[in-house]
């Protein structure tokens, strides 16, 4: 792993985690995100026991939601998938 990213799976998960406002209503089925020195981390509400498992960059991050905006990863969500 280079240091960059040894420095990100360091940094602390003192933050507060936020969730997509699609999300299910009550907060049980979340992917969460949390800004924290040098990238964002992952969590999901149904295993917290994960939290910050996985951890990107500011650069990896804004590669991916480049991606999702134009629709890269459609392909992936079967069809009559809704929320």
């Amino acid at each position: 792993m280079s240091d960059q990213k040894d420095a990100l799976y360091a940094a602390s998960l003192d933050g507060e985690w936020e969730k997509s406002s699609f999300s299910n209503g009550s907060g049980s089925d979340c992917v969460q995100i949390m800004p924290i020195d040098g990238g964002v981390a992952f969590g999901d509400s149904k295993r917290r026991d994960l939290d910050g498992a996985l951890r990107f960059t500011d650069k990896e991050m804004l590669a991916h939601i480049l991606a999702v905006k134009a629709g890269q990863y459609d392909h992936l969500i079967p069809d009559g998938t809704e929320l």
